[in-house]
């Protein structure tokens, strides 16, 4: 028998999320099919606890159409302020909504919001990204989960 291994390679940003006065830093994947009006971040719940945002006491419930079929969470609209911290620099500060999902297991950086964070993905199959504003030679490589 052929033991086939497959190493899987997506991007992952360092992000720093501010609700109020509690700042976290977490490994968020950047998911260019999550599509959505505005910048958005879906963290799991116990990221949602850590940020004070779990129970959902102040969110509206919503039904999320995902690929894998409807999805129920919670939106706290531009609650998070959110940057990208890489080894040698910190992005500007971005507003976002805040999903959460009982069903992830990892941040997910929705399309917007990657835009506003100015990420531009050079190789989604090798992790290589940049800031949109470095030269294309400035390959940054995308976090471990």
């Amino acid at each position: 028998m052929v033991e086939l291994r497959c190493l899987l390679m997506a991007v992952r940003l360092k992000l720093r999320i501010k609700v109020d006065e509690r700042s976290v830093v977490a490994v968020s994947l950047l998911n260019s099919g999550y599509e959505a009006p505005t910048p958005q971040l879906l963290i799991p719940v116990d990221l949602a606890r850590r940020l004070d945002l779990w129970p959902p006491h102040h969110a509206s419930e919503v039904t999320l159409d995902t690929a894998g079929g409807p999805l129920r969470a919670w939106i706290f609209p531009g609650v998070a302020k959110i940057s990208v911290l890489t080894e040698s620099t910190e992005s500007r500060e971005t507003t976002a909504d805040i999903i959460v999902s009982p069903l992830a297991d990892e941040p997910l950086i929705n399309d917007k919001l990657a835009d506003e964070l100015e990420i531009a993905v050079e190789s989604f199959g090798k992790g290589l990204w940049r800031f949109s504003w470095e030269p294309k030679e400035k390959l940054r490589k995308s976090e471990s989960r």
